[in-house]
């Protein structure tokens, strides 16, 4: 009979009792299949991609959100200069003298006028589109409809053609845009630990096919369920760790190279999306997660299907 050393001398003598523990030492430790490893460390891999994704979209929402905090933006709507200039310094003025206000800065023309250059061309945004004054506010807490309108009403008499908004009403379709992708990162990495468990669980059982008739010799020596399980559990962590391991490092690369992309880019709003120590700590704790999938996966499986055999 072919099998292990340890199983032929046990068939030799008979099948006479073993101890659990030797009994259990006669199944072949072999690797469940030679692909989990790599099967393991692509999905690693991936879910640190979408996990790195997802945590810099949640930063960078919740960086956008803390700099517009508190903050206001009056526009002189006006085609006369002359008016638009005298209505801009009144606005000013009843804007300093406003209680809660902790901030105000009236926008120079030459930066309107570079912020529109690139649609309209260089030195011409003045004569072909009036821009409107503009006024940056800053107040000592949140802004809701109720300081708008406070605002508004004191600034009808001063500068009738303000119209006041708040900062971030203007990147509201960007953070539900923001939001959209967070959520998606989430169901990605849903489906990519059922992914790792599905191939766990197919692997488990071919290994238990591929074994069965040394399981059954095994359970007539005395061997339990727990103790082969424990043989596959050993066997499925040691192909984890190393996917695990290794899925780490590659996605942590393709993190690094996307941040780099990201942050060659040199705008204010992606440059809040970097890494706290906390969400580097997440994704080192990836691979741990995918091993206690694999471990429990692999152990549900063996016993679910040892209890059948008999």
């Amino acid at each position: 009979m072919s099998g292990p050393p340890v199983l032929a001398r046990a068939v030799e003598r008979g099948l006479a009792p073993l101890k659990g523990k030797q009994a259990a030492q006669l199944l072949p430790k072999a690797r469940m299949g030679g692909p989990m490893l790599w099967v393991i460390a692509i999905m690693v891999a991936m879910t640190v991609l979408a996990a790195g994704g997802g945590l810099a979209v949640t930063n960078l929402a919740n960086s956008a959100r803390g700099d517009l905090d508190g903050g206001v933006t009056v526009q002189i709507i006006e085609a006369d200069p002359a008016a638009r200039d005298a209505q801009a310094s009144q606005a000013l003025e009843t804007l300093e003298r406003l209680e809660g206000v902790t901030s105000t800065r009236l926008v120079p023309e030459e930066e309107l006028s570079a912020l529109v250059e690139p649609w309209l061309g260089e030195g011409s945004s003045a004569s072909v589109v009036p821009l409107p004054a503009l006024i940056d506010l800053r107040l000592d807490g949140p802004v809701d409809d109720a300081r708008l309108e406070q605002l508004r009403a004191a600034l009808r008499d001063s500068a009738p053609d303000a119209r006041v908004d708040a900062q971030a009403n203007w990147l509201g379709p960007v953070f539900s845009a923001f939001a959209t992708l967070k959520w998606l990162a989430i169901v990605l990495i849903g489906l990519l630990a059922l992914t790792s468990a599905a191939a766990v669980y197919l692997a488990a059982r071919n290994a238990l096919n591929a074994n069965r008739n040394t399981i059954e010799i095994v359970h007539l020596l005395g061997g339990t369920d727990a103790q082969i399980a424990g043989i596959f559990q050993r066997s499925i962590l040691i192909d984890s760790a190393l996917g695990g391991a290794a899925g780490l490092a590659l996605g942590g690369i393709m993190v690094s190279v996307m941040g780099g992309q990201f942050a060659a880019l040199e705008s204010g709003m992606v440059s809040g999306g970097g890494f706290t120590g906390i969400d580097w700590l997440i994704l080192a704790l990836i691979p741990l997660a995918a091993v206690l999938i694999a471990l429990l996966t692999a152990r549900l499986t063996v016993m679910r299907s040892l209890g059948k055999m008999l």
